[in-house]
């Protein structure tokens, strides 16, 4: 091998390392894009599920929307925010609500049942918003202290 022909392999080594680093680190600069575009999603949504449980606590606290409905809906809400948050004491009572109605009907199933059937429901719906009325109330009031403390109130 000629000394003019390792000069240029060399270089060509050069060339090829400073275009593999320059390709690197275009890479590396997109995985970072990547990660600010994926938390600002995350933290929009989170904003829009806190701006929803607002809505919806105060309706509930407001009695202008069932304490069932508002419960099972505000333990999704939380649960995309955080699916611990419906474990800690002031929002347990959401899981319950879900685990006590889960089974009743709805949307076109609750249609296709007969009065009777739907009367059955409705009562035992209503059972289980009597028993848990003023936790349910409690937890509501506790969602929007959440939402005033956000986001330190993750921790």
């Amino acid at each position: 091998m000629t000394e003019t022909t390792a000069w240029l392999l060399l270089l060509v080594g050069l060339i090829l390392i400073a275009g593999l680093a320059g390709y690197a680190y275009s890479l590396w600069r997109e995985v970072g894009r990547r990660k600010r575009f994926r938390e600002e999603e995350v933290q929009r949504a989170n904003h829009n599920c806190l701006e929803s449980l607002d809505g919806l606590a105060r309706a509930m606290l407001a009695e202008q929307v069932d304490l069932t409905e508002g419960s099972l809906r505000c333990k999704v809400l939380l649960e995309i925010i955080d699916p611990g948050l419906v474990e800690r004491d002031a929002f347990r009572v959401f899981a319950e609500v879900h685990r006590r109605t889960s089974h009743l009907h709805t949307h076109a199933a609750r249609a296709a049942l007969t009065p009777r059937e739907r009367m059955g429901e409705d009562r035992e719906r209503l059972a289980v918003e009597s028993d848990l009325r003023r936790e349910v109330l409690a937890a509501a009031q506790a969602v929007l202290d959440f939402k005033q403390r956000w986001p330190a109130s993750l921790h």
